[in-house]
């Protein structure tokens, strides 16, 4: 089976533990206003078709530099290839290589769900991208609803595949403390979570609107601090805690101490 592949960066450092081979695939339902790669997002845009043993035999020739790290498929959206990236999964977990999925878990389909266990069986990891708890927040910055990806977490933790939680904090649009909290009480529902991690929001992928031509729907949004990041993860922390000792406390708010 062929994959629709975007790229292919040999020395990964930050798409799992250790240093990765990250195969990025072609497309993505999601239009999340901050998005880095938007090149990735038409699944008929510049991609390459290439094999498991062609994917295989580009880790092999590097394989010295991976023997603490293994390979990680991110995107675009990979469970739009789900069905090649189970089979890629399964050849590298054969050959004993941490396999790791980096997704928003948006194509989550409940009726396709022998699929995705299939799929997580295979899956040593799972980095999961959540944009927003908030359901019309999250319509709003990826066109997409986020009822999907909270049952693909869930399932996650049915099956007892680790993940870790990522979240982007932009300055005005994400920040919000109460979210934050609420984010957590829903994480501290899941007992496989191994990390959370609050990214600042950046200013880098904005050029690449320009080259195809796209609008930037963040434009003049400064870049996050990492003391705002820092404090959301300290945040969502209180919330998972929260959950756990099944007693949720109001976040005090400027709104709320007003």
């Amino acid at each position: 089976m062929n994959g629709r592949i975007h790229s292919v960066e040999t020395m990964g450092t930050v798409d799992g533990p250790g240093m990765r081979m990250v195969v990025f695939l072609q497309g993505c339902p999601m239009r999340c206003a901050y998005c880095h790669n938007p090149d990735t997002w038409d699944v008929k845009g510049d991609f390459q078709l290439m094999s498991v043993e062609d994917l295989w035999q580009q880790f092999e020739r590097n394989r010295q530099f991976y023997s603490n790290g293994g390979i990680t498929v991110s995107g675009g959206e990979a469970l739009m290839q789900i069905e090649f990236v189970t089979e890629l999964f399964t050849y590298f977990r054969e050959r004993n290589v941490h396999t790791c999925l980096d997704t928003s878990g948006i194509c989550f389909d409940p009726h396709q769900e022998v699929a995705y266990r299939q799929l997580l069986a295979v899956t040593s990891l799972v980095i999961l991208d959540i944009k927003d708890i908030d359901p019309e927040k999250h319509q709003w910055l990826t066109a997409q609803p986020i009822e999907p990806i909270l049952n693909f977490a869930r399932l996650t933790a049915e099956v007892n595949t680790p993940i870790w939680v990522r979240h982007v904090v932009v300055p005005g649009i994400t920040d919000v403390k109460e979210r934050h909290y609420r984010l957590g009480f829903f994480l501290g529902s899941l007992n496989n979570i191994q990390a959370v991690d609050c990214l600042p929001y950046h200013v880098m992928g904005v050029s690449k609107y320009k080259e195809l031509g796209l609008d930037y729907r963040l434009e003049g949004v400064p870049a996050a601090t990492k003391a705002l990041a820092t404090d959301a993860s300290k945040t969502v922390v209180e919330g998972i805690k929260a959950y756990r000792r099944h007693w949720w406390i109001p976040i005090k708010t400027e709104h709320s101490m007003s």
